[in-house]
């Protein structure tokens, strides 16, 4: 986990790297131009898509600087018919990147430290890590207990580490951000924001707050809130100091180094990430499935810090069989468990791939800091 965290504010972008016994280990990057990740808007309809297989989305103005898209059929909720000019309660889902925009959802969240409410499901689910079940049932019963009217809850992992007064008052604030969008809704004018999720910086103490020693800022506004309860430290440019810029340099790279002379190549393409463990000069001090192990702790963190998400597809070194990969799909299914992202490891394809899935939220770290190449149009290669 994370024990250090650099924050750095310039101009309209906020920047937040989390730091284990001095490894970057997690980076954020904020534009605060674009809308982000969980924040409610009521947006404006401007256009009707017809979709294949009969389906519908719309193309909806929420004030970024891209118009978002949402898909008119969403589970739980009634197919969404609506008009150019129609104003709609809506969620970000996963942020613009590249050429595309934000794509919306209306079954909205509302994430808390240890909880999260759905105001628009009617069940509720525990972290299945939460490894003690008699635990696990008992913050279901407590949830299930304090749930008035129609609404869904997500017990989160953190939940079992506290008392069941903070579960019960956590809910009361999180109904009352739901209040309060509705209320927001009913006199604002479209493209408005509703609500703002916390800050990366709020989140990422919040995830790490266990684990945390310090916090450095390039902000006196912050170092004066947070000093009582944290280790701050004021730094004009603490990304320098810290040598994050460096860092982010070496997590832009398509290959990296494992400590014993394997390698490991990271693709980005438009369908899937790609990775492929190769032994390179590796010094033999043991077998395949010691190369394998140490490249599946090596690739979880990458996932983690390059923010890689949807289809990934790891080829690993060696023979494609599960029994001679069980252990390197246990190492990486392991490392990918501090992930706040959901990720899940598939397992192993009929074509001896071992398959990864991650929820897409926002850009990952290639599509933040480069753009596909006008001239080559991303193959990357140069004709003879």
């Amino acid at each position: 986990m994370v024990d250090t965290l650099i924050y750095e504010k310039k101009n309209n972008e906020i920047r937040l790297a989390g730091l284990h016994d001095g490894r970057l280990d997690i980076l954020e990057i904020v534009d605060l131009t674009k809308a982000s990740e969980g924040s409610v808007f009521l947006g404006r309809v401007t256009k009707k898509l017809e979709l294949a297989n009969g389906k519908v989305g719309y193309f909806v103005n929420i004030g970024d600087t891209k118009e978002a898209f949402i898909n008119a059929e969403e589970h739980g909720r009634d197919e969404l018919v609506a008009n150019e000019g129609q104003e709609v309660v809506v969620q970000v889902s996963q942020e613009q990147r590249a050429e595309k925009g934000a794509k919306l959802v209306r079954s909205l969240q509302f994430v808390g430290r240890n909880l999260v409410y759905c105001p628009y499901k009617m069940h509720i689910d525990v972290s299945t890590k939460i490894v003690d079940k008699l635990k696990a049932e008992e913050l279901r019963a407590l949830v299930n207990e304090n749930t008035t009217g129609q609404e869904g809850w997500i017990v989160r992992t953190s939940a079992a580490m506290v008392d069941a007064e903070d579960i019960v008052e956590e809910m009361e604030i999180l109904r009352s951000q739901f209040d309060d969008v509705r209320q927001k809704a009913k006199t604002a004018k479209a493209p408005a924001v509703l609500f703002e999720k916390n800050t990366v910086l709020a989140d990422n103490i919040s995830r790490n707050a266990k684990f945390l020693q310090k916090i450095v800022v390039n902000d006196h506004n912050l170092e004066e809130a947070l000093k009582d309860d944290f280790d701050v430290e004021y730094c004009a440019s603490p990304f320098e100091k810290y040598g994050i810029e460096e860092a982010i340099t070496e997590a832009l790279q398509k290959e990296i180094k494992l400590k014993n002379g394997g390698r490991i190549s990271i693709e980005e393409t438009r369908a899937c990430v790609a990775i492929d463990v190769d032994s390179g000069d590796d010094d033999g001090l043991g077998s395949l499935g010691r190369l394998n192990n140490e490249a599946a702790e090596e690739i979880g963190r990458q996932i983690i810090l390059r923010n890689l998400s949807g289809r990934i597809v790891v080829d690993f070194a060696g023979s494609s069989e599960y029994k001679y990969l069980r252990s390197a799909i246990d190492t990486l299914s392991y490392s990918l468990r501090k992930d706040f992202v959901k990720s899940t490891v598939l397992g192993l394809s009929k074509a001896g791939l071992v398959e990864v899935s991650r929820v897409r939220r926002r850009p990952s770290l290639l599509d933040i800091f480069s753009e596909e190449c006008p001239t080559c149009k991303g193959c990357g290669r140069v004709e003879k």
